[in-house]
C-alpha cells in the first residue's frame, strides 16, 4: 500500500517540479489560462482577485502579508484576508452569523465534526469541484484521501486534510510531538535536573523554577503558566492540553485514550480534566498563573513565550518555535521537553487516506472559483506543501531558507539558520521583504504530512529537522545537553518511542456525525457552563469557593442535560474506537 501511494505521489510532484519555485513570477501560470470567465477550466490572472478565507484554524485575522502573500501574488495574482473565529472571536456564532447570511467565504477551511460539511453541502453554501479540480494534480495523487473526505456526499466538496504515505500505526508527527511537557531547560539545568514524577512534581519543580529566573532575570513578569480564551470548545482548552500528557485526547465532553483503553466523562470524580483544574488552582494560589490570562488572546500570549517568560508550555510550536533562535540556543537557553515519569503522550497516527475533521472548500459565491482550485491544487504540491506549511514545520521557499548541495541532499541556508522556524528576520526585498515570522502562511492547514518524502529535497521529508544535514549542524549548546541528559537521543520523538511514553491513537478518516439539534443546543449551553466555571475554579480564593464552584458547575451542568450529550459523546468514541481498531489492521507498519 505504502509504495503504491509512494509512487503515484513521487510521480505527480516531479510534475509540480516543473513549475516555477516559491519566488517566481505569476507569467508562466498566467499564460495558460486564455479565457476570460470563471468557468470550469478557465481563470484570467490578470486581474487582482482578494479571497475571503474563512478558516477555523488561522491564528491571525486580516490579510495575508510577508514572502507568502508575495509568493501566492506573483503565481496567482491573488491575496488573502484571512477571517479567524479564534481571533475576530464569536466562535460558532460567527459561523452561524455567515451562514444565515449565505455566504461563509470564497476559500473556507473548516472542522467537519458533528455534520458541518454535510451541513455546508446541503445548505448551498460550498462548491462541487469535480470539474474544477478535473486533471489536476492533488486529485491524481490523492484520489482515495480525498473520495474518503466525501464519503456520503453526491459528489466532491472538500479536500482532506494531512494526507500521508505512512501506515496508520506509526505516528504522524515528526521530531516533536503536538503535545507534552517543554519548560526552560537553562533554568531546568541550573536547578540540577529534578526529577518530575507527576503533575503535582511539575507544579513543585516549576515554582521553584519562577523563583530562581525572577532572581536571575531581576523582574517579576515571568511565570510558570500564562493561558488564554480563544480556543475554548466543550472545555477550557489549556486544562485539556496536560491530559494528552498521558494519552487522552477530547471528543465531546468526553477524555478518549490513544488506544480505546478508557473514555471519561470530563466531570466524573477520576476526571484528569478535573485534576488539571486542581493544579492550576494550586499553581494560582501560588503566584505561578499570569494574571493576564483572562483577558488576553493567542497573539499575546505567544509573544510571551517569544521572549521565554512562561516557563512551561504544552506545545512545542508554541514554546520552541518562538523562542529557539540560533542565538538563543547557541547560548545555551530554550525550551525543551523533560520527562515526567508516569506520563504517556498522544500522538496522532498518519492518515493514509486524509484526516477528515478537517477540510479545504471553495465557498459557492466565489468570484474565481477555478483559480481558487488551481490555489488548492498547488498547495498540495511539493513547492506548496514546502512553502504554507511552513508555520507548521516545514522548510519554506526552496532558494531561501533552504537549497541543495552539489550531491542533491537538502541543507539550511545561512538565512534559513537566522529565520526558521519562526523568527523575527527581516527577509530580502526581493522575496516580499518585512519578517519572516509575520510572512508564514496564516492559513494553518496541514494538506500533506510532513513525514512523506519531498521529492524537491531528493526524497527526504518535509519536515526539515529531519534532514541529516540540520541534525548534525543543529548541535547547539542547548540541544547538546539535552541529549546529554536524554540518554543520548537526538530528538524528542527518538526519546519517547526509545522510552515507551508515546501513545499513538491510529490515524483515521473518523468524524463525528451530525447530533440532532436539541442536542446541539444543550451542548451549547453546557460547555458555556463548563468553560465559565473552569475559568473561576482556577482562580477562585480558596479551597471551599473551588469546590463550590466545582459542584456548582456540576450540578448546572446535569440540569441542562449534560447526561444527555454524554450519551452521544460516549456512542461516538465508541465508534472512533473502532475506526482506530480497523485503520490500524487496514494499514500496519
Amino acid at each position: 500500500m505504502k509504495k503504491k501511494i509512494m509512487s503515484l505521489l513521487l510521480c505527480g510532484a516531479m510534475v509540480a517540479t516543473m513549475f516555477a519555485g516559491c519566488g517566481s513570477s505569476a507569467e508562466s501560470s498566467q499564460s495558460e489560462s486564455t479565457g476570460e470567465s470563471a468557468s470550469a477550466g478557465e481563470s484570467d490572472y490578470s486581474k487582482e482577485l482578494t479571497l475571503d478565507v474563512y478558516d477555523d484554524f488561522a491564528n491571525y485575522n486580516g490579510e495575508q502579508t510577508g514572502w507568502f502573500a508575495k509568493i501566492i501574488k506573483d503565481k496567482f495574482n491573488i491575496k488573502l484576508n484571512i477571517i479567524a473565529p479564534n481571533v475576530a472571536g464569536g466562535g460558532d456564532t460567527l459561523y452561524q452569523t455567515r451562514t444565515a447570511a449565505g455566504d461563509l467565504g470564497d476559500l473556507i477551511l473548516v472542522g467537519t465534526s458533528n455534520g458541518r460539511l454535510t451541513d455546508l453541502v446541503e445548505s448551498g453554501l460550498v462548491l462541487e469541484l469535480s470539474d474544477y479540480m478535473k486533471d489536476k494534480d492533488v486529485t491524481k495523487n490523492y484520489s482515495g484521501a480525498i473520495e474518503a473526505a466525501n464519503k456520503g456526499l453526491e459528489g466532491t466538496y472538500a479536500m482532506p486534510y494531512s494526507v500521508s504515505t505512512d501506515p496508520a500505526t506509526v505516528s504522524g508527527e515528526g521530531t516533536e510531538p503536538t503535545f507534552g511537557p517543554y519548560v526552560r531547560w537553562d533554568y531546568y539545568k541550573e536547578m540540577g535536573y529534578p526529577e518530575v514524577k507527576d503533575l503535582n512534581g511539575l507544579l513543585d519543580m516549576l515554582e521553584e523554577m519562577q523563583a530562581l529566573a525572577r532572581k536571575k532575570e531581576g523582574t517579576n513578569d515571568i511565570y510558570a503558566f500564562s493561558f488564554f480564551k480563544d480556543w475554548d470548545g466543550n472545555m477550557m482548552n489549556n486544562a485539556k492540553q496536560p491530559t494528552c500528557m498521558y494519552g487522552y485526547d477530547e471528543l465531546g465532553f468526553v477524555l478518549s485514550k490513544y488506544d480505546g483503553s478508557e473514555d471519561i466523562d470530563i466531570l466524573a470524580d477520576n476526571s484528569p480534566y478535573l485534576e488539571v483544574l486542581k493544579i492550576y488552582y494550586e499553581a494560582n494560589k501560588r503566584g505561578l498563573v499570569d494574571p493576564d490570562s483572562t483577558t488576553q488572546n493567542y497573539d499575546t500570549m505567544s509573544s510571551k513565550y517569544s521572549q521565554g517568560k512562561i516557563l512551561f508550555c504544552p506545545w512545542p510550536w508554541a514554546s520552541k518555535s518562538l523562542f529557539n533562535t540560533q542565538e538563543n540556543t547557541s547560548a545555551g537557553k530554550g525550551y525543551q521537553m523533560i520527562p515526567i515519569s508516569n506520563m504517556k503522550i498522544f500522538s496522532y497516527g498518519a492518515t493514509p487516506e486524509g484526516n477528515t475533521t478537517q477540510a479545504i472548500c471553495i465557498g459557492s459565491k466565489a468570484e474565481d472559483p477555478q483559480r481558487i482550485a488551481d490555489f488548492i491544487d498547488w498547495l498540495y504540491s511539493p513547492e506548496g506543501v514546502e512553502c504554507n506549511e511552513q508555520g507548521n514545520g516545514a522548510q519554506g521557499p526552496k532558494g531561501l531558507s533552504w537549497d541543495l548541495d552539489d550531491d542533491g541532499k537538502p541543507y539550511i541556508t545561512e538565512f534559513g539558520k537566522k529565520a526558521l522556524p519562526s523568527n523575527d528576520t527581516e527577509v530580502p526585498e526581493e522575496w516580499g521583504g518585512g519578517s519572516w515570522k509575520d510572512g508564514v502562511s496564516a492559513l494553518n492547514f496541514k494538506c500533506v504530512s510532513l513525514e512523506d518524502p519531498d521529492p524537491n529535497a531528493g526524497g527526504a521529508k518535509y519536515d526539515y529537522t529531519t534532514w541529516e544535514s540540520y541534525l548534525n549542524a543543529a548541535a547547539t549548546p542547548l540541544d547538546e545537553d539535552w541529549s546529554a541528559q536524554m540518554g543520548g537521543a537526538k530528538t524528542t520523538m527518538e526519546y519517547l518511542k526509545k522510552n515507551d511514553m508515546l501513545g499513538i491513537a491510529p490515524g483515521t478518516t473518523y468524524s463525528t456525525p451530525v447530533e440532532d439539534s436539541n442536542i446541539s443546543t444543550i451542548r451549547g449551553q453546557v460547555k458555556a457552563t463548563i468553560v465559565d466555571n473552569s475559568w473561576q475554579m482556577i482562580f477562585a480564593e480558596s479551597d471551599e469557593q473551588f469546590e463550590s464552584i466545582k459542584a456548582s458547575m456540576i450540578e448546572t451542568a446535569k440540569g441542562l442535560g449534560y447526561d444527555d450529550c454524554l450519551k452521544v459523546d460516549f456512542q461516538n468514541a465508541k465508534d472512533q474506537n473502532a475506526a482506530r481498531a480497523e485503520a490500524a489492521k487496514e494499514y500496519s507498519k
